[in-house]
């Protein structure tokens, strides 16, 4: 009789201990079958823990990234401005119209133009101070550069047309400071009617920092069309005579920068590198944990 109820007891004891185990078993398969639900569960914890400080650093590289999608926007823009240039600039020259409006003239702009007529030296004034501009290629981006170890004046001479009653202004170029003065340069005060090509030109607007022009004088800082003109009693038409124009002892023509600098490549490496860097030191910093700072 003992030994039957103490083998009752036993059975007893092993059947918990076999139902206990038989209802853990499936936590076990689960626990091996859903790692990937462990993982998240994790990343979950750790989102959980990341600060408002924390979220606010994702600025950095959202707005890096911001700045490395704009300066591409800025690079096609400033390529199509230079394919825009060179087409002008190189396109045949042509005459001035019969008739047209100042409002008319930023089509003209850069334009060629071939006019014939005779320069007005006794009315001559200078843009100054200016540098050389040579045809040198640029290692940043080619075209026609400026020498700032020649520094002079350039030469707006009015220019009276043959063909009609109108005088216009003329750049005839680049001299020295040694030759600003018509008498330093007699040999090359052009006299008679001659045919020159020039870019048409607008307005160049005042630089910070730049003194402004005194219209009682010959010397002028920056180009205003409209005032010189006013001054010498021409119409607002302003020509940079080209390089051909250029006569010895002269002033050297073909003083137009038709070049733009273009530096967007290496600003969106800059940008977007910027912005791959600090998304992967947020990420390491406050998904994976690591001590990066």
């Amino acid at each position: 009789m003992f030994c039957v109820c103490r083998m009752s007891g036993v059975t007893a004891i092993v059947g918990r201990i076999t139902l206990g185990a038989t209802k853990r078993l499936p936590n076990v398969r689960n626990a091996g079958g859903n790692a990937s639900d462990s993982a998240k569960l994790l990343f979950e914890r750790r989102r959980a823990r990341i600060s408002a400080y924390g979220y606010s650093l994702l600025v950095i590289p959202a707005a890096t990234f911001a700045l490395g999608c704009w300066q591409v926007k800025r690079r096609r823009w400033k390529l199509d401005l230079i394919k825009e240039l060179e087409e002008k600039t190189g396109a045949t020259p042509i005459l001035l119209p019969d008739s047209f409006e100042p409002e008319t003239f930023a089509d003209l702009e850069y334009r060629p133009v071939t006019v014939r007529g005779e320069f007005l030296h006794s009315q001559e004034m200078y843009l100054s101070p200016r540098s050389l501009v040579t045809n040198e290629k640029n290692p940043k981006g080619g075209g026609i550069i400026s020498d700032p170890s020649r520094s002079g004046s350039w030469v707006v001479t009015p220019f009276k047309l043959s063909e009609r009653d109108m005088t216009i202004l003329v750049n005839r170029g680049f001299v020295p400071r040694s030759k600003t003065k018509p008498e330093a340069r007699p040999v090359g005060q052009v006299e008679g009617p001659v045919t020159l090509t020039g870019i048409f030109r607008l307005d160049e607007p005042r630089a910070n920092f730049q003194w402004k022009n005194q219209a009682e004088g010959v010397n002028w800082n920056y180009r205003d069309v409209t005032a010189m003109a006013a001054k010498v009693g021409a119409v607002p038409i302003f020509l940079d005579a080209d390089a051909a124009s250029t006569v010895p002892g002269g002033p050297v023509g073909g003083q137009t920068r038709v070049t733009l600098r273009n530096e967007h490549l290496s600003y969106i490496i800059t940008w977007f590198g910027l912005s791959a860097s600090t998304s992967f030191l947020w990420y390491a910093k406050f998904i994976k944990r690591m001590p990066v700072f």
